[in-house]
Parts: C-alpha cells; structure tokens; sequence
C-alpha cells in the first residue's frame, strides 16, 4: 500500500471539512481549536492565524497537553490535508470525538488568500 493509498482508506473514516469551512468557523467565533500539523520548520515560516503547533510526529503524545477534552472540536491542517487525515484518524482512536482533517491544508489556505501570522 502507498502513502497515497492509506490516506485515501483513512480519509473514509474521517471527518473533513473545507478551508471555506475553517474560515466560516473563524468568521463565526466558533469555539475549536486549529491544529498545525507540519514541521516545526513548516510552521515557523507561517501558518494559518489562531493556530496552534503539535507536529504529525509528536500529536499522540502531546495532544493531551494542549487539548485535555477529548470532545472539544479539533480542526487539523498539514501542507495539503494528508498527514492531518492520518493524525485525525490516530487522535478518533484515542478517544477524540469532534477531530475534523482540513482537506487542501496549508497550500490551498495560501491559495484562497486566507489570513495568516
């Protein structure tokens, strides 16, 4: 099985959403918390406002830390919605209830001219 392959099987038993989504969320002062998923050089370099870092390698272990209420909604992003699906899917196994994979990620939030820091 590819990389390509295995996020195509976890992506059917995940929850997506949009970066119109994200922004709507932003827009509507939801309360979630907006994870970057990247490398920590990935994330020095930009990322999407309001966001918080807890990289691909490390959000099993840490996650707990920054969110301890397995309910609270999660909205992860990566580069272009790959790795924060395999994330998502990890933290459903633990027991995170509201975990949702922005699908085009990093790239297309540049793309639609989305607000960065």
């Amino acid at each position: 099985m590819t990389f390509h392959e295995l996020c195509a099987e976890v992506k059917k038993e995940i929850k997506e959403c949009s970066i119109e989504d994200v922004k709507k969320m932003h827009s509507d002062k939801e309360d979630f918390v907006l994870v970057d998923t990247r490398e920590e050089s990935e994330f020095a370099a930009g990322k999407i406002k309001g966001a918080i870092h807890i990289g691909k390698g490390i959000i099993e272990r840490d996650i707990h830390l920054h969110v301890p209420d397995k309910d609270k909604k999660i909205v992860l992003y990566c580069g272009g919605g790959f790795r924060s699906a395999l994330a998502a899917h990890n933290l459903q196994k633990m027991g995170y209830t509201n975990v949702i994979s922005m699908d085009g990620g990093w790239r297309g939030w540049n793309e639609s001219q989305g607000e960065i820091e």
